[in-house]
């Protein structure tokens, strides 16, 4: 056997034995090893570096609304700047969390070009799509978006069917107004869409070992990330702590987020500097 393939066979090994004792199957390849939040690491093949960890504002994100938008402009922006003050480089926002406006707090006291900004359009034809970019510049008040998502896509055909969209930020990462584009997914359909559709660059999948508030179950989620890592997309988990499910849990859904190898990233949205901190802390212990 060669060396490469009794390495992979190995950390296989290691994964199942990790996931069996809490009866979760696995079909990928754990990287053991220590992790940080702050580590740096590439999204695929879009070139983005950033870090492993995302500062989240969308906890109950909808309606405009969320958990971290509810602290305030100043709070949310105090909170975003005391993790790149800590290290982090990487905030997820989205239109439907109200949270563009604490965004920009945040970046007029944080180097613009030292992040990555991820945001989530609900458009779903061109006309939508052209608005929503120039209006989250504007909000964001930046000249350009790092990743911009089509959000919670749900059919099955969503490629055909949002096509117009789809080619409206094609042509934006062309002119250099946002660096990469993909979509979030909300079921198991549109999640096997995006994986085998060229043009997702980047994927914002949910994924935790209780399979709370996900596509489908574990496995079957796994399956469809793993041909996601394969064709070169960038995976970035989502409802790692099955939005507050595991929230008693924390060290369980971080192990198993970083054992899978499979996610370039996460994001987690921390709803106060002491649990940011927490976080950052249960991050570095987690040894796969």
């Amino acid at each position: 056997m060669r060396r490469r393939e009794f390495l992979g066979k190995t950390a296989f090994g290691l994964g199942a034995a990790w996931l069996g004792s809490k009866m979760i199957p696995t079909v990928g390849v754990a990287a053991p090893g220590k992790f940080s939040a702050t580590d740096m690491v590439t999204l695929g093949q879009t070139g983005i570096r950033t870090t492993r960890l995302a500062c989240g504002t969308g906890t109950v994100g909808f309606n405009h609304r969320s958990n971290q938008s509810s602290l305030g402009i100043q709070g949310l922006a105090d909170l975003l700047c005391q993790g790149y003050d800590r290290g982090l480089r990487f905030l997820d926002t989205a239109d439907s969390y109200g949270t563009h406006p604490h965004v920009a707090a945040a970046l007029k006291r944080i180097p613009r070009d030292k992040v990555t900004v991820l945001t989530k359009s609900w458009a779903r034809d061109a006309q939508g799509m052209r608005a929503d970019l120039d209006r989250f510049r504007k909000e964001l008040n930046t000249d350009y978006l790092d990743i911009v998502l089509m959000h919670c896509l749900t059919e099955g055909d969503w490629p055909t069917r949002y096509k117009g969209a789809m080619d409206v930020l094609s042509e934006a990462r062309e002119k250099g107004i946002i660096r990469a584009h993909g979509v979030s997914c909300h079921s198991i359909e549109a999640l096997r869409a995006a994986a085998r559709t060229a043009w997702v660059q980047v994927d914002l999948a949910r994924i935790n070992p209780i399979g709370s508030r996900m596509d489908s179950d574990p496995k079957t989620v796994l399956e469809e990330l793993w041909k996601m890592r394969a064709a070169g997309k960038a995976v970035i988990g989502m409802k790692i702590l099955g939005q507050g499910d595991m929230r008693n849990r924390a060290d369980e859904a971080l192990s198993f987020a970083l054992s899978q190898g499979v996610l370039d990233a996460f994001t987690i949205g921390a709803e106060s500097r002491t649990e940011q901190v927490d976080l950052l802390q249960r991050i570095s212990a987690v040894t796969v």
